[in-house]
């Protein structure tokens, strides 16, 4: 008598996935605040944090934009990290002609509409001041870091930047201070806050100068 035919089955193959798992130390938060002797916050005030070593990881600096709406410059201070793409467009309904002359970055967007044909390459540290060869009273500011750890403080003064474990120099810049601040060295610890406060003074803003706060 025959042996009813089953059909062949193959064994089973059991996949075992070994998962490489790359642990990223864990960062700390810097949380910074500023403001004036009278104890009033300081908005627009860049925060950023060099290691003291010195040694920055390699990174690629985001895009940016520096707006025309109004006809200010929005918002008023605009940090970006060294490399970094800034386009300027117009969302106002006249032409602007956006320059600077800064060391940092001199350049010349000639009279247009809507948006720039290029984005400007900001390739050196350090402030840029913006104007407009058509309405003088428009005055805005882009500051390059080096670093990839900044922010911008708040209309309270405070501005929070994740670090990894280390030791750093904390820097401040506003186009209004009278004088550099003396940076402040912190050693960050993975999962910890580094609270640490500035206080700056100001000069009276330019004239045609206007704070978009």
């Amino acid at each position: 008598m025959r042996r009813p035919a089953f059909p062949t089955v193959a064994p089973a193959v059991v996949l075992v996935l070994v998962l490489s798992v790359t642990t990223t130390p864990r960062a700390a938060t810097l949380a910074a605040t500023v403001s004036v002797a009278g104890g009033e916050p300081v908005p627009q005030v860049i925060v950023h944090a060099t290691p003291v070593s010195g040694k920055l990881p390699p990174t690629s600096p985001k895009a940016s934009q520096m707006d025309q709406v109004d006809k200010e410059f929005v918002p008023f201070v605009q940090p970006v990290q060294l490399g970094a793409s800034v386009r300027f467009p117009n969302k106002d309904n006249i032409r602007h002609h956006v320059y600077s002359f800064s060391p940092a970055k001199a350049f010349d967007l000639k009279l247009y509409s809507g948006t720039s044909a290029k984005p400007v390459v900001f390739d050196k540290p350090g402030p840029v001041a913006l104007g407009c060869n058509i309405h003088d009273w428009m005055v805005g500011h882009i500051y390059v870091v080096e670093s990839p750890w900044f922010a911008k403080t708040d209309k309270a003064g405070k501005a929070a930047i994740d670090l990894p474990p280390g030791e750093y120099f904390v820097k401040i810049w506003h186009p209004w201070m009278k004088a550099d601040a003396t940076p402040v060295r912190i050693k960050a610890d993975a999962d910890g806050e580094i609270r640490t406060a500035f206080r700056i003074e100001l000069a009276p803003p330019p004239a045609i100068a206007q704070d978009k706060r």
